[in-house]
């Protein structure tokens, strides 16, 4: 009995020892959203894999806040704008752009909704805007950074066409970033996950696992 009791203290002390599991954090980017360069070189350029992250608090509303001064002298400094004249209508201000609902800090990989055509691997042009500023933020990599670029799909049918179609959706975001931007081949690593891996809290489902990630290799 008390070598039972002994073994059984032991698997406890070790199950409080061992450390959580955290999920990888991702800054998701939505459909239409604007891509941050900078922000893409900060989060590729973290070249640590997959880690354990900690739910720390994000960083992003004290740095706002540290800005915010100096955002203000900026404004009180600026002249004021002129009305237009009266024959001439006000023009509508442009809409202010759509952050990433996640914050850059402690993210290890971004994700793009990156638009195919149907059941197929052509890029359309809506894709276009995020992926130059994507291949924007690479290119401010340190020299030899190598980027893995990982095709995703939804649950929805087979496991075995959405594993292809992934790697050829894959190999088709890598084709645009060597040859419209002149990424170098040999650091971009192309893989497909297929349905395999759907962001936290998804449903397999959902359109947002129908997405290209990127991390640094």
């Amino acid at each position: 009995m008390s070598r039972h009791l002994s073994t059984l203290i032991l698997a406890l002390a070790a199950a409080m020892l061992t450390p959580q599991v955290k999920a990888e954090k991702v800054l998701i980017y939505r459909e239409g959203q604007v891509v941050d360069p900078q922000d893409v070189a900060d989060v590729l350029g973290r070249t640590r894999g997959i880690r354990l992250l900690d739910d720390a608090p994000a960083a992003a509303p004290a740095k706002a806040a540290a800005l915010a001064p100096v955002a203000m002298a900026k404004v009180a400094a600026r002249p004021p704008r002129p009305a237009p004249p009266a024959s001439e209508p006000a023009r509508p201000s442009r809409p202010a752009p759509v952050a990433p609902e996640d914050t850059v800090a402690d993210a290890s990989a971004l994700s793009l909704p990156v638009r195919f055509a149907f059941d197929s691997t052509e890029i359309l042009p809506a894709a276009r805007t995020q992926l130059d500023a994507l291949a924007e933020g690479i290119k401010m990599l340190p020299p030899g950074s190598v980027v893995t670029v990982e095709g995703h799909t939804d649950a929805v049918g087979s496991d075995e066409y959405n594993l292809q179609l992934s790697r050829g959706r894959a190999r088709a975001v890598t084709d645009y970033l060597v040859l419209y931007h002149g990424l170098d081949r040999a650091h971009l690593k192309t893989v497909g996950y297929g349905e395999g891996h759907p962001l936290e809290g998804s449903s397999p489902n959902a359109a947002v696992n129908r997405r290209v990630q990127f991390r640094g290799a």
